[in-house]
């Protein structure tokens, strides 16, 4: 049992990649002049890419953590491919209107660098010329990333547009497996109830009434919380599962039938549950105004029974990473086939690296970006160079460890001024290599929870479809009204200000709206992708 925690400060930052903006590179000159610019044949493996210097031009956000061209990482990958990169970076906060104003200008970079070009923007900027093909170049000039396209080949439809093409590379990542973070009980509540995981909602209900009479944390008060949440925005995923739903707006299931969550049956179940926890207490009352911190200072005061984070101590606070909170095992309703998982679809981003039809040296460009898509190149845009963050113990088996932070600084922050793939989501792969001898207890037990609990009920709730311009235009204008409505619905329903005696007359309204027209477009999106899928 615990002996207690203390509120440790936990900077909680990504693992994952990138002032104002600059003006945008400006296509010219004549084809000779463009041919002079390619520095000589492009290489199709090794080092370097070209054998005369050549410059390519890049805008990407930027966590402004260190300027981009003194960082490590870029002059690594300068001395061995030779290209030099100018950057042209914006704030990750102004960066999607600054992206738009590339656009619109025609003045583009030659590359887009973690920019999150939306797959309505694939489709727009494709068709009109702005952004090259690259399914050519992938097979050609790529074979870190046609190696695992060939093998996962669910991605590789997962970014090829409907007109036939590929005008952006993804983030890859085909061991993930949280869509949304997990929910974690507090084991020293657990264990003071005697209590083993609940596996029906009806046991998790009978738990939580526990919670709230039996005083767990042992202070004399009844001040426990047995579930929170921030506006359900961290539990909704996790909660529509023991409903047999796993997606918070569409997804398609095991017979390929496409469905508008919010109209289901399923989701009728989870508001009704949600409605009754409301009802007796048991469900935080701050749930729909309270921020992230307010809710970890609940459990930081030890409080909180079940709650969603990316570790638990993150909100139940400790200056130690433990492993005496438990994952939730997702629970069964009364729905058969049920719990299930929305697992992650493999990619982070579909969006995360384009080449502009102004690049006059898209090879070159393509064999730049492959390197990431290695695990030599994923280890130095992850890590930064050998010898300054960390060495190898054992560099047959990729074993490696972390070395002292210059000036016993943070680790993190430090990484952020070796690479520019800090904070935002770029372009590459995880392999689970990349971590060996790094990664600590506690997450390889985080993995092997995942293991247990998750990976045997997941599914992936749809694939990454593009739609055509006009079919996304529809969507893009229904879901706007459809889910303003559904989040305020959401909240009535739960808090008893909409009555469950009217889900008939909210259904009738979404279907007023165009929810049926939504389930209409997906199903035809999701019936030519698994056609093209099986040829």
């Amino acid at each position: 049992m615990k002996k207690g925690r203390k509120k440790g400060a936990i900077a909680l930052s990504g693992l994952l990649l990138f002032s104002v903006l600059a003006s945008a590179c400006q296509s010219g000159g004549t084809s000779t002049e463009k041919a002079a610019e390619t520095g000589g044949a492009v290489s199709k493996d090794g080092f370097p890419i070209v054998e005369q210097p050549i410059t390519l031009s890049v805008f990407a956000p930027s966590a402004d953590m260190a300027p981009w061209d003194t960082m490590p990482v870029i002059e690594e990958m300068e001395k061995l491919s030779n290209i030099k990169i100018e950057f042209q970076t914006a704030p990750i906060d102004s960066f999607p209107t600054k992206k738009n104003l590339v656009f619109a200008s025609g003045e583009l970079p030659d590359i887009l660098y973690a920019a999150d070009i939306t797959p309505a923007e694939q489709v727009s900027y494709g068709t009109q010329g702005q952004l090259v093909p690259l399914e050519d170049l992938i097979d050609n000039y790529a074979p870190n990333l046609k190696k695992i396209l060939d093998e996962n080949p669910n991605v590789r439809k997962s970014i090829t547009t409907t007109d036939g093409h590929i005008y952006a590379l993804p983030f890859i990542d085909t061991t993930a497996v949280w869509y949304r973070g997990p929910m974690w009980y507090n084991g020293e509540f657990l264990e003071k109830l005697g209590v083993e995981e609940p596996k029906t909602t009806d046991e998790l209900y009978e738990y939580l009434k526990r919670v709230k009479t039996e005083d767990p944390n042992g202070n004399g008060q009844a001040d426990e919380i047995p579930l929170t949440s921030v506006k359900l925005d961290d539990l909704r995923m996790y909660f529509l599962g023991f409903w047999g739903i796993y997606n918070e707006v569409y997804y398609a299931d095991k017979d390929g039938k496409a469905h508008y969550t919010p109209q289901e049956e399923g989701y009728k179940g989870y508001l009704t549950f949600l409605n009754k926890l409301w009802n007796e207490d048991l469900l935080d009352h701050e749930t729909f105004s309270q921020t992230d911190e307010q809710k970890k200072a609940k459990g930081a005061k030890n409080q909180l029974a079940l709650f969603s984070d990316f570790y638990p101590y993150f909100t139940l606070g400790g200056t130690e990473e433990t492993m005496e909170d438990p994952m939730m095992t997702p629970v069964s309703s009364e729905i058969a086939d049920t719990p299930v998982y929305g697992k992650h679809p493999g990619m982070s981003s579909n969006g995360t690296f384009a080449i502009s039809v102004t690049n006059p040296n898209p090879e070159a460009s393509m064999r730049w970006i492959d390197y990431q898509y290695g695990y030599d190149g994923a280890t130095l845009w992850t890590q930064g160079p050998k010898g300054m963050m960390w060495d190898y113990v054992d560099e047959a088996t990729h074993e490696k460890k972390y070395l002292e932070v210059p000036n016993g600084g943070d680790r993190e922050e430090f990484r952020a001024t070796l690479t520019p793939n800090y904070g935002i989501v770029t372009p590459g792969v995880n392999i689970p290599d990349l971590t060996n001898g790094l990664r600590s207890e506690v997450e390889d037990w985080v993995v092997q929870q995942n293991e247990e609990k998750l990976v045997p009920i997941a599914k992936i709730p749809f694939p990454n479809v593009y739609l055509t311009n006009d079919a996304q235009t529809e969507v893009s204008a229904l879901l706007s009204d459809l889910n303003t409505y559904v989040e305020q619905m959401e909240a009535k329903f739960v808090t008893g200000q909409e009555p469950l005696s009217n889900w008939d007359a909210y259904v009738a309204q979404l279907k007023k709206m165009g929810s049926d027209r939504i389930v209409e477009i997906y199903q035809e999106a999701y019936d030519q992708w698994n056609s093209e899928n099986a040829q």
